[in-house]
């Protein structure tokens, strides 16, 4: 894995994190007349229409500052023909640019990412942040909490400037999409801080069945100004990366949770964690291996 970003305003100059104490975020997330006004911006409408107007060709005057502003290199990316804002930020990489260990017995990352690691107990997953919740409330489903008592949840945050598509981490098959409505909060440390954002926010689930690892979840987390998770399949079979779907607009999260010793993992990514720290990877990378 790649070296580890502490969210601090170094990581920001470096482009390796968001900026999280800009002047509208503190207000909205820490003080109390922000936090009134934030519930109209975080309702699913306003990003469900954010994101039907980034849909349109209105929208493609905005790609250019975009790309410039994230210095994105687009010779990375199959990049002919943007018809609007969302095909560039949904933008597909070039073939060869993301490879995956062939070892099958390799769990890789689901996507790019900033990664944390959490040691789950019980129900609970302690902490995230300052947000603590349960698996329970997470899933909304006390019977598949159940399934990963005193396993592993690993979160992989997105930033704007990451790939924004995501893949299968695993072969084996999955069950059918199951999508919780919530809110639409940013996915930012300043309101992971405040609030327990990946238990209000719209989300996306599947159960995993792996020879390889058991049974995982995988789940897409929406964000602020995030028009909609795309998720491409239903029941079936699946292929270790293969591309399972993708987000449109704004930063976003993809959640994995492992049963109880299913995977081995680098205590350095536990580490990181429990010192403030988020380790970058790449869609496709090896998280760890298999106990099985």
């Amino acid at each position: 894995m790649n070296s580890t970003v502490k969210v601090s305003a170094l990581a920001e100059r470096e482009g390796l994190a968001p900026s999280d104490a800009s002047p509208a975020l503190r207000f909205f997330y820490r003080t109390a007349l922000g936090r009134l006004l934030l519930k109209p911006l975080t309702a699913r409408g306003l990003s469900v229409a954010c994101g039907k107007f980034l849909d349109s060709a209105l929208s493609k005057p905005l790609i250019r500052g975009f790309v410039r502003k994230n210095s994105i290199d687009l010779s990375e990316y199959e990049s002919d023909g943007f018809r609007c804002f969302n095909d560039c930020f949904s933008r597909k990489i070039r073939e060869g640019l993301r490879p995956v260990n062939p070892d099958p017995q390799a769990l890789i990352s689901p996507c790019d990412g900033l990664l944390s690691a959490y040691r789950l107990t019980e129900d609970t997953v302690l902490p995230v942040k300052q947000s603590a919740y349960r698996l329970s409330e997470l899933v909304e489903n006390e019977e598949i909490a159940r399934r990963y008592k005193n396993g592993v949840c690993l979160v992989f945050r997105l930033c704007v400037t990451h790939y924004h598509r995501y893949c299968y981490p695993c072969n084996g098959e999955k069950t059918e999409n199951v999508f919780l409505k919530g809110k639409l909060h940013t996915v930012r440390p300043i309101a992971l801080e405040a609030l327990p954002v990946f238990v209000r926010n719209c989300r996306e689930y599947t159960v995993l069945q792996s020879e390889e690892f058991g049974q995982l979840l995988q789940m897409e987390v929406g964000a602020l100004l995030v028009g909609k998770i795309s998720n491409y399949h239903g029941a079936g079979r699946i292929t270790r990366g293969a591309e399972k779907g993708k987000f449109l607009y704004g930063g976003s999260t993809v959640i994995l949770l492992l049963e109880r010793d299913a995977v081995a993992l680098p205590s350095r990514i536990f580490e990181n964690t429990e010192n403030g720290l988020e380790t970058p990877i790449h869609m496709g990378e090896t998280l760890g291996y298999s106990n099985r």
